[in-house]
């Protein structure tokens, strides 16, 4: 049975639905009714399989053209969605402003002074008003003719390129302009490929809409890779010729200008024939962009190669002790990630006045005083009371020599300048500073204190006893605050390393580094305020993002009071006692000597109320010195009073009342098995009475014949095997 036929009208014409099948019927005439009209039966040819039959068989040309178009648009489709995706994955071209390259890593004094650069970094990045205009010129010569015409591709200049790489058969002009070869260096890498050149174009169009020329080419001669480890013109400047880039020949700068597309291969120091064709070729290029006129450039091409080489200023190390201390501390800021990310800028506490002036009184001390007095090294470490920032830090006398960081890494015996925080416990556990106790022989559970020249002075006040350094009160104070309240007060107030719970702790047998006890004296200086000694302020990624921020709380671990009056015993050594060379003639200072076991450390730590400074004298090798604490006082001074001049002058809190006093530490005092008075140990070890008139020796406290087992003398050690205490 034949299908039956509906048709209907559409815009003028007339269409047949034979079941599914539709065909378009022959427009009537005008003359004939426009009415639909109805078919009962189809032709035999125009039954819908042969209609169909007939169209694929006669029009093969429109059928592939349809496949064509529908290829076609399908690609274009295609297309335009990758172009779309790489479009949205463009990097933002803000990041180029704060961009350091991966691996790099940049320290920083706290007024931008550059310190260490570590990396494929660019030293001296410079203004485009600090660049020679010949030099920007020279390059656009070369690279990119016509850099003020593009959008950031240039089409033309690609096909100038290809034509006259051809004609000379050499590599003469490059196709990528200049804001293509920086979005390479700085977002891209160097991946031959189509989607790489592809996001390359993009991104320099993007460039070129969103920063102006003078932008993209200061950027561009800033961070361009020039071989030898230059990145820049200035960096190239100095490596190839030991200049500034004013102070740059013609010759030079075309010779620089040569090196973007082969820097080995160009290279002066590597190449020198090499470099001078392609130095006259781009003094060719400039005088046919007339930069320059025909005489100036055959006078520059007549000139001979000459280089005057060296090292990059980034290998140029600014305070290296500082720098490493730095380094060190970064891990605990920042992750791991990040650290192997690189690209980093470290923006430190350092004062770059404080920090020249600490090294050079390190070097005097250890030329001039070291000299005489046996010891060939120093360290210096000077803080910020208030913040714990770290304004200067020396760790050495010659970097060059030895890495070893003696502000940070060595454990040395503080001596008697632990007294300092043993005062400073008992005052807290409400102590008076006029409580007295005998300075008279003892001998504690076998262990025996002794006094400068084994000489003892009989019934002395506790700030008495610390302004003369007695050691026996020490011990005897120590022993009535007792171990645990003492150590944990050390440890509140700065010192990271282990403190034995032994009576010869409060004579400084516990090892320390200088940095921990000057921080420590520092919680004293911020009356009782601990604030932990840092030197990183902030980090600031690749992308100039904020990763970390300094951000120290003051943390209160002594009452107010307590530390007052810990400060104004302090005050006495320097006015009165062993630390009279540190005291400056135009405000107050607070402080402690200390000498270590057969004079082999020799210490100061002293303060006013806004700088904490310590100083550490000896050798790496614990050979004893023949000097005393006094010297280190004096080198105190020397840093001292250069590094405050013309800071406000601020006085120390006045003494509180001490009647009725309750202190915020309880003590927990020690009870020795065995104390037998009036008896020293003598040379053999046997127990014998005092005797009064002893031959003097030159230390300010004895070695025991008999030690207790919790303390020993430290070995021998070469500087490399000690122990980093918790830096």
């Amino acid at each position: 049975m034949e299908p039956q036929v509906t048709s209907f009208q559409a815009k003028g014409k007339e269409f047949l639905q034979p079941g599914l099948i539709w065909l378009e019927a022959k427009f009537p005439k005008k003359s004939e009714s426009n009415a639909p009209q109805e078919i009962s039966e189809l032709p035999e040819n125009s039954k819908p399989h042969e209609k169909l039959k007939k169209l694929l068989s006669r029009r093969p040309r429109f059928w592939i053209g349809i496949g064509v178009g529908s290829i076609s648009g399908g690609a274009l489709i295609y297309g335009l969605w990758i172009l779309h995706t790489l479009n949205q994955s463009l990097p933002d071209v803000n990041d180029l402003l704060a961009f350091n390259r991966d691996g790099t890593l940049t320290i920083k004094a706290a007024d931008s002074t550059i310190l260490l650069q570590s990396g494929p970094a660019t030293r001296d990045k410079l203004k485009l008003k600090e660049i020679p205009d010949l030099l920007a010129k020279a390059f656009i010569s070369i690279e990119d003719r016509r850099f003020y015409d593009h959008r950031g591709v240039d089409y033309q200049g690609i096909l100038r390129s290809i034509v006259t790489n051809l004609v000379a058969r050499d590599f003469v002009q490059g196709g990528s302009t200049i804001t293509q070869q920086l979005a390479r260096v700085v977002f891209l890498n160097q991946e031959r490929s189509i989607k790489r050149k592809l996001r390359e174009a993009l991104l320099a169009q993007k460039m070129e809409r969103e920063l102006g020329k003078d932008q993209i080419l200061e950027r561009y001669l800033n961070l361009v890779y020039l071989g030898s480890d230059a990145y820049g013109v200035a960096d190239a400047a100095w490596v190839f010729f030991s200049k500034t880039v004013d102070k740059l020949t013609l010759a030079e700068i075309a010779t620089l200008a040569g090196l973007p597309p082969a820097p080995s291969e160009y290279s002066p120091l590597v190449n020198p024939n090499f470099a001078k064709k392609r130095r006259n070729l781009v003094l060719q290029q400039m005088r046919e962009a007339k930069v320059i006129s025909e005489a100036q450039a055959k006078e520059a091409m007549a000139e001979p190669i000459t280089i005057k080489p060296s090292s990059p200023k980034r290998f140029q190390v600014t305070a290296p002790y500082f720098a490493s201390y730095i380094k060190k501390e970064l891990s605990r800021y920042v992750s791991q990630d990040a650290l192997e990310a690189g690209g980093l800028t470290v923006e430190t506490t350092m004062d770059l006045k404080w920090q020249k002036i600490a090294e050079q009184v390190v070097k005097d001390a250890i030329e001039t005083d070291g000299s005489r007095q046996g010891f060939d090294q120093a360290a210096l470490v000077s803080m910020d009371s208030k913040s714990g920032e770290v304004k200067a830090l020396v760790g050495g006398g010659n970097f060059k020599e030895s890495e070893f960081n003696r502000a940070t890494q060595a454990l040395r015996q503080p001596g008697s300048t632990f007294k300092g925080l043993v005062y400073a416990a008992a005052m807290g556990a409400g102590f008076s500073p006029y409580d007295s106790y005998e300075d008279a022989p003892i001998i504690i559970d076998g262990y025996q204190p002794n006094n400068y020249g084994k000489k003892f002075s009989g019934w002395r006040s506790i700030s008495d006893a610390l302004t003369s350094s007695v050691n026996v009160v020490a011990v005897k104070v120590l022993i009535d605050v007792g171990f645990e309240p003492a150590i944990k007060l050390a440890h509140d107030m700065g010192i990271k390393s282990k403190l034995s719970p032994t009576y010869s702790l409060a004579l400084g047998s516990s090892e320390v580094n200088l940095l921990e006890l000057t921080n420590a004296y520092g919680t004293l200086a911020s009356q009782g305020n601990f604030v932990e000694a840092h030197g990183i302020n902030r980090v600031i990624n690749q992308r100039g993002d904020v990763i970390y921020q300094a951000d120290f709380k003051p943390k209160r671990v002594l009452d107010r009071d307590s530390a007052a009056i810990t400060t104004w015993m302090l005050q006495s050594v320097v006015q009165a006692g062993t630390g009279g060379p540190a005291a400056l003639a135009d405000r107050a200072v607070a402080g402690k000597t200390g000498t270590s076991e057969k004079v082999r450390d020799l210490w100061f730590i002293g303060y006013i109320p806004q700088v904490v400074t310590g100083v550490w004298l000896g050798n790496d090798d614990n050979y004893p010195t023949v000097g005393t604490s006094g010297t280190a006082a004096y080198n105190w001074r020397e840093f001292m009073s250069q590094a405050v001049k013309g800071m406000p002058v601020e006085e120390f809190p006045k003494l509180p009342k001490l009647e009725g006093r309750k202190g915020s530490i309880k003590a927990k005092p020690v009870k020795p098995n065995e104390i037998i008075r009036g008896m020293i140990v003598n040379d053999d070890g046997a127990i014998v009475p005092y005797n009064s008139n002893p031959e003097p020796r030159h230390r300010e406290w004895q070695e025991p014949a008999y030690q207790e087992p919790a303390y020993q003398e430290p070995a021998y050690q070469e500087p490399g095997n000690y122990q980093d205490a918790g830096q």
